[in-house]
């Protein structure tokens, strides 16, 4: 049986990445750093993915087993795998990093010449070149030039929704039927995986770019207006009558901008929008505002769900008042249990709006959109 890694042992690792790659016949061995996790998964060997929709079904996973992500046995994993993938998160990559290095230096010590391709499945841009990069930096230079020959770092868009539910039974994991696995086909080495549910693409960019300016910049702004409205869930968020029309027209908006760069067809993507919206109203994933809008520091950077449609919008001279209030919200974001949210609360009071806003965003302090996001941020109070 075929061997895959996944980096990751969470609700997206095991409801997404890791489902996907066990029905397509690889044995998963998930490696991760929570003892209590990958000792209920060695011992359990098995657990069961709840697709929670209008139609509803369980999909039992099995040939699993678990390692800790920076132990022997995860570099002993990495010599025998197909294919490696990641749902850590971004910032956890330089932690993963080290043990894919070595994992590489005793695959080819070991003489395995048969291909490898890793694959991050983040939520951000080009998430598998970043961690080639931490790879790279780790690694000798002949090394390199192995790891060139023998290793693909395809870089990758996700998009299913994955939220915390609790189940009975440990592992299981409810999901959203719904889901891509878009997957750069140029960046592969040797034959293309036959993965069901994974797609090679062409222009991976614009897959990337529609999810983050669609899927991801209209649920930040549920989460961060619903939070504003004292709501729980996304479901409730797009259920009140003042934030759903917001949320679609912020949607509209980036969506303008995805048409004009991108080529797409005006009327297939906002079709597209509209059932993204539906998703965001099942009934049966509770997803708190909490989880959606956490870490809003990083969702406020330049490149990332906001700020970039925002700038993506202006330079095609095209609305995006709406993305602002959307940006204003996000600045309001307040979770003590949040340390990014704690972060931004204590620089607007310690150092100002502004200042705040040009800190985070990457805006110069001369750009007219500091100003717009200062508006928006007493404009959202209103709401």
């Amino acid at each position: 049986m075929k061997t895959a890694i996944q980096f990751g042992a969470g609700n997206i690792g095991r409801g997404f990445i890791g489902a996907v790659l066990s029905e397509a016949g690889y044995r998963v061995v998930f490696a991760d750093v929570v003892e209590e996790l990958l000792n209920t998964i060695n011992t359990r060997g098995e657990y069961v993915v709840h697709v929670t929709d209008t139609e509803s079904r369980d999909i039992l996973i099995r040939n699993i087993s678990a390692v800790n992500s920076a132990s022997d046995a995860a570099v002993k994993a990495v010599v025998k795998a197909e294919i490696i993938t990641t749902a850590v998160g971004l910032r956890i990559l330089k932690f993963v990093a080290p043990t894919i290095a070595k994992g590489l230096a005793a695959r080819k010590e070991a003489g395995v010449e048969s291909p490898l391709n890793i694959v991050a499945c983040e939520n951000g841009l080009r998430a598998t070149s970043q961690l080639k990069e931490l790879v790279f930096n780790q690694i000798d230079p002949s090394l390199k030039e192995w790891a060139e020959a023998h290793v693909g770092w395809p870089d990758a868009a996700v998009d299913r929704i994955v939220p915390p539910v609790r189940c009975d039974m440990p592992l299981d994991v409810a999901v959203e039927d719904y889901f891509e696995w878009d997957v750069e086909r140029s960046s592969f080495v040797g034959a293309i995986p036959e993965i069901p549910g994974m797609a090679p693409v062409d222009n991976l960019e614009a897959y990337v770019e529609r999810k983050l300016f669609t899927l991801n910049t209209g649920h930040a702004a549920a989460a961060y207006l619903g939070k504003m409205k004292g709501l729980g869930t996304i479901g409730e968020s797009i259920a009140d009558p003042v934030i759903l029309p917001i949320v679609r027209e912020v949607m509209q908006q980036s969506g303008e901008g995805l048409v004009r760069k991108f080529g797409f067809d005006h009327s297939a993507h906002f079709a597209y929008i509209e059932k993204i919206l539906r998703r965001f109203s099942n009934p049966y994933l509770k997803d708190d505002v909490l989880r959606v809008g956490r870490e809003p520091i990083r969702k406020l950077a330049p490149n990332d769900r906001l700020i970039l449609p925002v700038l993506t919008a202006k330079g095609f001279s095209l609305p995006y008042d709406k993305i602002l209030l959307a940006i204003g919200a996000a600045l309001h974001f307040n979770n003590p249990e949040d340390p990014q949210s704690v972060e931004l609360l204590a620089s607007i009071a310690s150092e100002g709006l502004e200042a705040t806003v040009v800190k985070y965003t990457g805006l110069l302090p001369a750009d007219p959109l500091v100003g717009e996001i200062v508006r928006a941020y007493k404009e959202v109070e209103a709401l």
